[in-house]
């Protein structure tokens, strides 16, 4: 049965997609099998994973609102090795058209557990705004991963996040948690960024990986050949980190089981 875990952070910018397509393609290089849902309108995760957000005939906007089965929504990026729900424009009609459905906080909760036993892994990919995608994305989850950069604003997002999941966990999900959270475009040289660093330590303890992204010019590069970083330069400091990210993550999922 599947982990479903959705990478939200409500601050844009904050390299979410970057994580959630690294992270799946990271996770199946260590022999998981992952299913990327690109729950954001601006569609970048599906881009990101090769797939042509123009010339899709099913995406996750057609799931969740009936017109689909996430089966026929499937695609395979054979190249990272993880299979992924794509998602284009016609997304951002779904906050209006979702409103008047039923259980319109659970339609994707009741799509993925259809396919939930094919996978180790469901990640999802969610929208910089607290509408009813990103909703959708917690009420499936099991999990939160908070990406985050180590800058003064990013505390200050975080704290909302953080109390969104809690209003989440108490009223629609009680399996929700917090994974963990990532410090992402994380540069050494910056003496801010180290003291927002150990402030984020401090106060989160053992809910902060070990594993920190770089900012790496190869992991940005990447998207606009359609590959995931870890694909497309496996060599690059930003894949290697986003591998040890991958296996922290697994270790401490079987730690805790």
């Amino acid at each position: 049965m599947a982990q479903i875990f959705c990478i939200a952070n409500q601050k844009g910018g904050v390299g979410k997609t970057t994580t959630s397509v690294n992270l799946a393609a990271a996770l199946s290089r260590i022999g998981q099998r992952v299913l990327l849902v690109d729950l954001d309108p601006q569609g970048n995760a599906t881009m990101g994973s090769g797939v042509d957000k123009h010339t899709l005939e099913a995406s996750i906007y057609q799931v969740l609102i009936g017109q689909s089965e996430l089966g026929q929504a499937l695609q395979r990026n054979t190249k990272a090795g993880y299979d992924i729900i794509g998602a284009n424009r016609e997304l951002a009609g779904a906050e209006v058209e979702l409103v008047d459905l039923a259980q319109r906080e659970r339609r994707l909760k009741s799509a993925l557990a259809t396919v939930q036993t094919n996978y180790d892994f469901i990640l999802i990919d969610s929208p910089p705004a607290l509408g009813l995608l990103t909703l959708n994305g917690l009420c499936a989850a099991h999990g939160v991963i908070v990406p985050m950069q180590c800058e003064y604003f990013a505390l200050e997002g975080l704290s909302d996040l953080v109390n969104t999941i809690k209003q989440v966990h108490a009223n629609l999900n009680r399996d929700l948690r917090i994974i963990g959270l990532l410090r992402v475009m994380f540069d050494p040289r910056i003496t801010l960024q180290q003291q927002v660093s150990e402030q984020i330590k401090a106060h989160f303890g053992d809910k902060v990986f070990n594993a920190v992204i770089p900012r790496n010019v190869r992991l940005a590069e990447a998207p606009s050949y359609g590959l995931p970083g870890v694909v497309f330069d496996p060599g690059s400091r930003g894949a290697k980190a986003f591998i040890e990210f991958a296996q922290e993550m697994v270790d401490r999922l079987a730690v805790a089981a």
